[in-house]
């Protein structure tokens, strides 16, 4: 990928950023529809719809993923792909485009009607700036000044593990793609900002069930039974600490249970009981480790009690390994976009990302996007107070032009 650092002329970013700026207003309008209509992974059809609908208008022929999510490539030539063999080495965008079950607590004109439903993660923002990455870069194709096919990835269920992202792999969204870019608002960071990172930028998330079951019995008579409660509260409290001395320090796992539940009655030894959480991890290697070890771990411990067990471990996303030329490339574009004041380097979340899928088939990076409003204290992602400063929305559409317009051969 050495000939991604190519650069782009400032005339050829000059003409970007004008068409950015005669579609600001609308992609800022269609953001706010997005954010009042919020759709769950997988239900995303009034979404779906929209962003199709839009990319007709444009003069392009998008195609409909299985279900829901939306795929268009814009050619050089001013078209879309419509049949045939996927043109090779294209450079894509992705934006995932479902919302989160969380109240919109927010008093804005925007807020969700949909009780129970929100963007509170800024995927109505990432949907935006992929359409109006896909508006810009077609009236350019149709002027003669794209340099290569492009391909717009509406992605569903980035919510969902495992993950969307392996929707569109199968449904062929690769298919002849050569690299893949993706932002994530930032909401640390100020608008007209952002943050990169070479590497691992996100953790693997894996969900965890650990079911233990027991004859029950009286609590008079604990040594008559299995006390599987007390079986439950060490597997409970010890596997975290045994997982982390059985695996490499240094790879960030972390072990967290969000649900324990067993029994009904105080004086009753139940003859079930459940412990659910999230498994994290930052190294890639340690996460493909991680079930065999779980196993071995659970097995010990309820052994000890003798408790019968079953461990159900649900595969989420590994890692989002940034691809370093793909950083390089994306870094250059924003010095020359936004200026290297503006350009910052950023910590490795323990937060999934499904774009991970994406960067096991092709090489990629994922950037974080500034959208704090200045002077404004940090929201944070995942919460119904969620916002943004939809000036990032332009910002996220040139740099995306950007890499798009960046000479190839």
């Amino acid at each position: 990928m050495q000939r991604t650092l190519a650069r782009v002329s400032e005339s050829l970013h000059a003409q970007a950023a004008a068409k950015a700026a005669a579609f600001a207003d609308e992609l800022v309008a269609f953001r706010r529809d997005l954010h009042m209509n919020p759709e769950l992974g997988r239900e995303e059809f009034r979404t779906t719809g929209l962003v199709r609908e839009r990319l007709v208008r444009a003069g392009l022929a998008p195609r409909l993923l299985p279900g829901t999510g939306v795929v268009c490539d814009i050619g050089p030539d001013g078209r879309g792909a419509t049949s045939g063999r996927p043109q090779q080495d294209m450079i894509a965008f992705r934006g995932d485009i479902d919302a989160l079950p969380v109240e919109d607590v927010k008093d804005v004109s925007y807020r969700s009607t949909v009780p129970g439903r929100a963007h509170a993660c800024g995927h109505d923002a990432h949907t935006a700036i992929v359409l109006g990455t896909g508006l810009v870069l077609a009236e350019l194709a149709r002027e003669g000044l794209l340099p290569r096919p492009v391909r717009l990835i509406f992605q569903p269920a980035e919510e969902k593990l495992p993950g969307g992202a392996l929707d569109v792999i199968k449904a062929g969204g690769l298919d002849g793609v050569g690299e893949i870019h993706a932002i994530h608002c930032d909401p640390k960071v100020e608008v007209g900002r952002v943050g990169l990172r070479a590497g691992a930028i996100t953790s693997a998330c894996d969900r965890v069930v650990i079911t233990v079951s027991g004859p029950g019995g009286h609590t008079a008579r604990p040594h008559r039974t299995t006390d599987l409660v007390t079986a439950l509260a060490k597997i409970a409290a010890e596997l975290p600490g045994a997982f982390s001395r059985r695996i490499d320090p240094r790879s960030g796992a972390s072990l967290v249970w969000g649900r324990i539940e067993s029994g009904s009655a105080p004086n009753v030894i139940p003859q079930h009981g459940e412990l659910e959480g999230t498994l994290r991890c930052l190294d890639l290697e340690a996460w493909r480790q991680a079930p065999d070890l779980m196993h071995e771990l659970v097995d010990a411990l309820a052994s000890t009690y003798g408790a019968k067990w079953e461990l159900e471990h649900h595969r989420g996303v590994p890692p989002v390994v940034n691809d370093p030329d793909a950083v390089a490339a994306m870094r250059a574009v924003a010095v020359d976009v936004l200026g290297a004041s503006e350009v910052e380097g950023t910590e490795q979340s323990l937060g999934g990302e499904d774009f991970s899928w994406f960067l096991e088939q092709i090489p990629g990076q994922l950037t974080r996007l500034g959208v704090r409003p200045p002077g404004h204290p940090p929201y944070d992602l995942h919460q119904g107070s969620f916002d943004i400063d939809e000036r990032a929305i332009g910002v996220g559409v040139r740099l995306f032009a950007g890499l798009a317009l960046r000479p190839y051969r």
